[in-house]
């Protein structure tokens, strides 16, 4: 039996349900997919919840300050508490080549209305007395930076979105597709064929494994990121800023009354796997304790391993794709995908519905083609 609609979304975390949302209540049939049993059990319910402005380029920097707005009126406008906390991110710079970058980044920010400051070692101090400070020669902070919890937006989102008329559905596996004359007519799944007008690729990180079933090469790869979370640690108040050692890919955040806290592996290979690198929990937890002494003596309450979807540039791929008219990707945030999931659900529903994403100019995120580390927009 084949099922029709105006639009396929294929993903069911974060960025496929914004869009779908956004696209039924513009009036558009949509259909959902999403293989596991529920909403969000990717990337985006492993999520550490940071939103923030603080970005090089001026698109990201956009696609913030749409999504924090949103962020702002969540709880009004979809019936859903998101536990949002403007406790502010804080850069923490080591080296003169860093603060040159900065200094770059915080010029464009104050273009775009993002009024980061610079703190001195003292003036951190006075933040956050709890870090050591060793080898830190400035900061970055803006306080309208902070949290959010990632399953109130998922939630608020889908239900939304039903209620809008979207058809969610769960334990669906896109399995294959049927692409003539350069579009793209239906997917094959485990629950039978869907056609329709438009199909979106909202996969996260398997959207590579997806975009081979359209023929295309997406270049998207799942990296394993991981986390720890402690106990409640006296002295630590939800106004604890989100620090991130920038030099050591080392972040600090509030959670639950105690400190959750996560590095990347820079030399983390591609691939699915989500159990916990005990001997990488060693390594960052030893950085994470020279950062801030306190953990130490903290107990490690839980941990957990998640996927990014990380491309060549670290930008997402976003709009309609070149090989296929009727094919939009939404995916490749690269750590980002919360923080920019309501903005980019509209961005899409844009693409489609008007034949051009124009709250926000997504020329430099639209496909891309990687070549020895330099790459064009098409």
């Amino acid at each position: 039996m084949t099922e029709t609609t105006d639009v396929v979304v294929i993903g069911g975390g974060v960025m496929g349900v914004s869009t779908a949302y956004h696209l039924a209540r513009r009036g558009a049939r949509v259909t959902l997919l999403e293989a596991e049993q529920l909403l969000g059990m990717g990337s985006t319910g492993l999520n550490a919840g940071g939103f923030r402005h603080q970005f090089s380029t001026a698109v990201n920097i956009e696609l913030s300050k749409m999504s924090v707005t949103t962020f702002e009126r969540f709880e009004e406008e979809f019936d859903q508490a998101v536990d949002l906390n403007f406790c502010g991110y804080l850069f923490l710079l080591h080296t003169d080549a860093d603060v040159a970058a900065f200094t770059r980044n915080v010029a464009l920010q104050h273009e775009h209305g993002v009024m980061t400051r610079w703190l001195t070692p003292e003036d951190i101090a006075g933040v956050v007395p709890q870090l050591d400070l060793d080898g830190v020669v400035a900061g970055t902070f803006y306080e309208r930076d902070g949290l959010v919890d990632p399953n109130g937006v998922l939630q608020g989102f889908a239900r939304a979105a039903s209620r809008a008329g979207a058809l969610l559905r769960t334990s669906v596996r896109v399995t294959g597709a049927v692409v003539r004359a350069g579009a793209v007519e239906s997917v094959t799944t485990t629950a039978g064929e869907f056609s329709a007008g438009s199909f979106v690729l909202a996969a996260g990180p398997w959207s590579g494994e997806v975009g081979q079933l359209f023929g295309i090469e997406v270049p998207v790869q799942p990296i394993r990121r991981q986390i720890a979370v402690t106990a409640p640690i006296p002295g630590i108040t939800r106004d604890f800023p989100f620090v991130v050692d920038f030099s050591r890919s080392l972040y600090f955040h509030y959670e639950g009354g105690g400190i959750l806290t996560g590095m990347s592996n820079h030399a983390e290979p591609p691939g699915f796997t989500t159990t916990v690198d005990e001997g990488w929990r060693d390594q960052h937890l030893e950085a994470a304790m020279q950062r801030l002494p306190l953990l130490a003596d903290a107990e490690i309450a839980n941990q957990w391993a998640g996927l990014y979807e990380v491309t060549p540039d670290d930008q997402p791929i976003l709009g309609r794709l070149p090989q296929l008219v009727n094919l939009y990707a939404c995916t490749g945030f690269s750590g980002h995908g919360l923080m920019h999931g309501p903005a980019a659900g509209l961005l899409t529903a844009e693409e489609i519905l008007d034949d051009a994403a124009h709250t926000v100019d997504i020329a430099p995120l639209r496909w891309r083609v990687f070549a020895e580390g330099e790459y064009n927009v098409i």
